[in-house]
């Protein structure tokens, strides 16, 4: 079974062309079951197909729940097990996949945390503007606003991603998905000042000629003081400290951002379809999250819509 799992995360590397998190999100999740299988297995023997049945998948829910995993984790964990046992089926070692046979637990979504457009605006303009680092970050935000990024799909920019003049940006999103999205000319002002700075940065840069492996090689767009390409983990201390500087909502993250940009469109009568192409999602339902709306909004809605308000 664990040779297995290494084909299988071959197939889902190779094949599924899946990003490198969740190939190691899969590997965590399933080592996990197979482990508790393992444990599970009469006279210490080696773990075989016939161990991978719905009643190992529900014991093994059963002791997330009572570990106190949320049912989210649960969903997730199961989510993988579900796609491993399709795999094994497939390759002829199970006669029907097992996961089918375990509901999933119930989960309970919650609001996606986000900042409304005052507070934005506030966080658009926390970095200090008279330093090069500072309108480095104010061009970062700004971008993360105005086209609703990812965190890994801005830490991913390449200069030649950027078209500057035409306000357009192609990003490489999960999957290895490209998409063009469209930015304003605020974002393209704040840009338009960064790219003076980068210049300087780079050639200040005490790494500078330093190999920065195939990726980076590609001329990333934000650099860090040494010249390379800023991190997912640098940015993300950055966004919570400018929120910590302006707001006082809790759990604002750069995801929160993006949560911001889907919020807006939609309180602004874009269509849902459209939003879920800007964020690069593969399905509708998960854009859907973002139809949330405040009890102001409800009435106003009514108001403008009944016929007798």
């Amino acid at each position: 079974m664990k040779e297995q799992l290494d084909s299988f995360l071959d197939y889902l590397r190779y094949n599924r062309n899946a990003s490198s998190h969740t190939v190691a999100a899969y590997r965590s999740d399933l080592r996990q079951f197979l482990a508790f299988l393992e444990g599970r297995a009469e006279g210490g023997r080696g773990l075989g197909p016939a161990d991978f049945d719905h009643r190992g998948i529900r014991a093994f829910l059963g002791e997330l729940h009572r570990r106190g995993d949320s049912s989210t984790s649960s969903a997730r964990r199961l989510a993988a097990i579900r796609s491993f046992g399709r795999y094994l089926c497939r390759a002829g070692y199970l006669q029907q996949d097992p996961g089918a046979l375990v509901a999933a637990p119930r989960v309970h979504r919650r609001m996606p945390a986000h900042l409304d457009t005052v507070e934005v605006e506030e966080l658009l303009a926390a970095p200090d503007a008279g330093t090069p680092l500072g309108r480095r970050d104010r061009a970062m935000l700004e971008l993360f606003y105005a086209s609703g990024l990812r965190l890994s799909e801005l830490v991913g920019l390449n200069l030649e991603d950027l078209n500057l003049s035409g306000r357009m940006l192609r990003v490489h999103g999960k999957g290895g998905k490209q998409r063009m999205l469209p930015f304003n000319r605020t974002a393209a002002a704040t840009l338009r000042r960064y790219l003076q700075d980068r210049r300087t940065l780079l050639a200040a840069a005490p790494d500078r000629g330093r190999s920065w492996g195939r990726r980076a090689a590609a001329d990333p767009l934000f650099l860090n003081y040494r010249g390379g390409r800023l991190s997912a983990r640098s940015v993300d201390r950055l966004v919570r400290r400018y929120v910590l500087q302006t707001s006082a909502k809790m759990g604002i993250s750069p995801h929160a951002l993006r949560h911001s940009f889907a919020t807006h469109l939609l309180e602004r009568g874009a269509d849902l379809r459209a939003i879920q192409e800007l964020l690069g999602h593969s399905r509708v339902s998960t854009t859907q999250r973002y139809t949330h709306v405040n009890a102001a909004q409800l009435t106003r809605l009514y108001r403008q819509t009944h016929p007798r308000a």
